[in-house]
């Protein structure tokens, strides 16, 4: 496998850093870097941690070069290289993360996902109706993966928080078995697209065919991750096997509507990436959103009710001939 960390990988571009990712041997990982600057957002950080964790899993060796750039002190207070096993071949004074960034970390458990989020509390400087919206997000995005990637290494998750615009930048990525396998056991779907979308839509989850979930699982995580991003007018992306979904920021004059079916949105989608086991999430979110976090749910749930009756409808609407 090749990880190349390019001088830029926001998700604005995201697809031209996955582009240069290359899968085809699982027994060694081949890491570049750019050779003058890199700025990559965290959903690069956390999928190249569990490309270099997966391999590792395999017993697979790790290779490459690390370049003596500028933001290497970032990359690797990060910890980026702790799962890519190769020295930086710089010491770096650990400057406290606090107020600005939340190193990797494997999240197993919910033990170990609820000591993130009381740990990355403080890098929001917000009040708490501002902080609930992500909190929510990342509670959903990795619980998401603990019930659904059928990985014991878990998800690999970091924060970076930009005080002047008030935004948080958050990756989080797993080698499990990817969207479509998991809806596979209770959904028919063609494609990896296929399974992206249906993925995204209320009220489908792999635990139930019943649409709209069951007492455990109601098949809203990422549709209310990606309700949050609309709100917040950011972008947000899912990218797992060889599809690829990017919603795109509107602008502060267009009313916020929320879209149960992705195809609606103001998006980008590709269904010929790099094949990718697992599942990448990708998500910038505005600490201050335009309206408030219960109003906020109140829409997300109004759009999934609506959107899950129609389903139902649609499933059990008898054809009728004349």
């Amino acid at each position: 496998m090749r990880v190349f960390l390019p001088n830029s990988a926001s998700l604005q571009n995201f697809e031209g850093f996955l582009r240069k990712f290359d899968a085809e041997d699982e027994t060694v990982l081949h890491f570049d870097m750019h050779p003058k600057w890199v700025n990559v957002h965290p959903a690069a950080i956390a999928f190249t941690a569990a490309v270099a964790d997966y391999v590792s899993s395999l017993g697979g060796r790790h290779e490459g070069i690390v370049r003596p750039v500028k933001s290497l002190p970032y990359v690797k207070r990060m910890r980026l290289f702790d799962f890519v096993n190769l020295d930086s071949g710089h010491a770096i004074v650990e400057h406290e993360e606090s107020g600005r960034f939340m190193p990797l970390q494997r999240i197993t458990n919910t033990k170990a996902l609820s000591d993130f989020i009381v740990n990355m509390i403080p890098l929001l400087h917000a009040k708490p109706e501002e902080v609930e919206p992500i909190r929510y997000v990342i509670s959903e995005l990795t619980r998401n993966v603990l019930e659904h990637a059928r990985t014991a290494n878990g998800a690999f998750i970091c924060a970076q928080f930009y005080k002047e615009s008030k935004t948080l930048s958050l990756g989080i990525a797993d080698a499990g078995v990817g969207i479509r396998k998991a809806l596979s056991q209770s959904h028919l779907t063609t494609s990896d697209w296929d399974a992206l979308r249906l993925a995204l839509r209320p009220g489908i989850t792999g635990t139930t065919r019943r649409i709209g979930g069951n007492e455990y699982n109601a098949g809203a995580g990422l549709f209310f991750t990606k309700s949050i991003a609309c709100a917040s007018r950011n972008y947000f992306l899912v990218y797992s096997g060889s599809a690829l979904f990017k919603l795109l920021p509107t602008n502060s004059s267009e009313q916020i509507v929320l879209n149960a079916d992705v195809a609606v949105d103001r998006h980008t989608e590709r269904i010929n990436m790099p094949y990718w086991r697992g599942t990448l999430v990708g998500i910038d979110l505005s600490i201050q959103q335009d309206v408030t976090f219960t109003a906020l749910m109140r829409l997300i749930r109004e759009a999934f009710s609506v959107d899950v009756k129609k389903q139902k409808k649609d499933k059990y609407r008898k054809a009728r001939f004349t």
